[in-house]
Formats: C-alpha cells, structure tokens, sequence
C-alpha cells in the first residue's frame, strides 16, 4: 500500500521537477548553456519553464472529432456530387443544342407542330429565324462559366 501511494505521488511530483539549465561564459567569450554546471567557472542557474501538457482527450471527445470530420468530408462529397452533377446536366444541354444547330444547318425540310398538334413545313424565314435561335441557344448553353 505504502508502495502505491509513494508511486501515485511521484507520478504527480514529476511533472513539477524541472530540468536544471545553467549559463556561463567560456574563456573564448562565448555564451554556453549546459545541464551541469561547469568547474571553475562562474555559473548562473537558469529556470526552464515547464510546459504545461496536453491532458489526452476522453473519449467523448475523440468521438465529437471523428463526427466532425466525417460530417465534414461527407459535405465535401455531396457539395462535389452536386457540382459534378451540375457539370453533366450543362454538358448534356450543350450536346442537345449542337444537335438542333446541326440539324438546321444541314438544311432539308423542316416542319415543326401547330396548336392542333399537325406538322407544319417551315418556311425559309421560318428556317432562318429557327437557325439564329439555335446559335443562341448554343452559345447560352455551351458557354463555360
């Protein structure tokens, strides 16, 4: 028992023991520190701070970081999912109005539907009109932002 109490107050006393650090001038001049103190010199004893050390965390704490982190990356990953998404919706648009440019640049005979829902042959204005629309429409949807 005496054992276990003179070990449980060692274990608290160590940390308060610090190192002893001394500073002394040699006989060249220069300023030397050392953990003894030298023979047949003047020395001064210096304090060393002692650094306060980290308490390991509980694991309470441990848990609330591994949470954070995985909240973290797994934000990261649906913020890149959506991006990734986004970037496949626009390159899908952009594929959709290079087909219909294509498809009145080739020229032939184009028809579109009435209100009846009946196929209508264009017109060469209509054709041309339905051209410029489609160049914008390339333009708007292929730009890169």
């Amino acid at each position: 028992m005496k054992t276990i109490i003179a070990i449980a107050i060692a274990s608290l006393l160590a940390p308060l023991a610090s190192a002893e650090l001394y500073k002394y001038v040699d006989k060249n001049g220069r300023t030397v520190y050392a953990d003894q103190p030298p023979v047949n010199v003047e020395s001064k004893q210096i304090a060393t701070p002692v650094a306060p050390s980290a308490a390991p965390k509980s694991a309470v704490d441990r848990d609330k970081d591994l949470q954070k982190v995985r909240k973290e990356t797994a934000e990261k990953q649906e913020k890149a999912d959506k991006a990734d998404k986004l970037a496949r919706e626009q390159e899908a648009r952009c594929n959709q109005a290079r087909e219909n440019q294509r498809a009145y640049a080739e020229g032939g005979r184009m028809y579109k539907y009435n209100d009846k829902g009946e196929r209508e042959f264009m017109g060469d204005e209509d054709i041309a009109r339905a051209q410029q629309k489609a160049q914008r429409d390339v333009d708007e949807a292929c730009k890169k932002t």
